[in-house]
């Protein structure tokens, strides 16, 4: 009898202790996800100007060390200069990608109200990544875990992209 009971709650059991795993893996990655946002865009908030050629792509690459011991490859990541004008507005200035497409230069976007005050610039980083689970048998994935984080620039009133 108990064999038989035994039978009937080991698939739920394994269920369990299977999505318990996912889930696990899916909060460490999303940890990771916002600790990339924040370190990339607390990096380039502090440059006065930012070099498009060298400097931002080994910016980008140190995402990978963030990232590890789970691959960069999934991740699509975008740092923006935000200016608002004297009416508020705020507009892209400049945006750069990694393995993603970068936002429109001059393109209005929303910034939080603590943020959107005029004449100055707040730098703008988002991380998207694709997490896959590792035992997908349900075919639920890929989840996109993402973050957004904004920064004011730290050494001057607005950062410069130059080629």
């Amino acid at each position: 009898m108990a064999a038989v009971e035994f039978a009937l709650v080991l698939p739920v059991l394994l269920l369990f202790f299977f999505a318990t795993t996912e889930l696990e893996q899916a909060v460490i990655v999303n940890q990771l996800v916002s600790q990339t946002g924040s370190t990339i865009t607390n990096i380039v908030s502090q440059y006065t100007s930012i070099s498009a050629s060298t400097q931002l792509p080994d910016i980008f690459s140190a995402a990978s060390q963030i990232l590890a011991p789970y691959p960069a490859s999934p991740a699509q990541i975008v740092v923006s200069c935000i200016s608002i004008d004297d009416d508020g507005d705020a507009r892209v200035a400049w945006s750069e990608a990694s393995n993603a497409t970068a936002l429109q230069q001059g393109q209005v976007v929303t910034v939080p109200t603590s943020l959107d005050v005029p004449n100055t610039s707040v730098i703008l980083g988002q991380v998207d990544y694709a997490f896959e689970p590792t035992l997908d048998f349900l075919k639920l994935g890929p989840f996109h875990l993402q973050s957004s984080v904004y920064m004011l620039p730290r050494n001057s009133s607005t950062i410069s992209l130059v080629p």
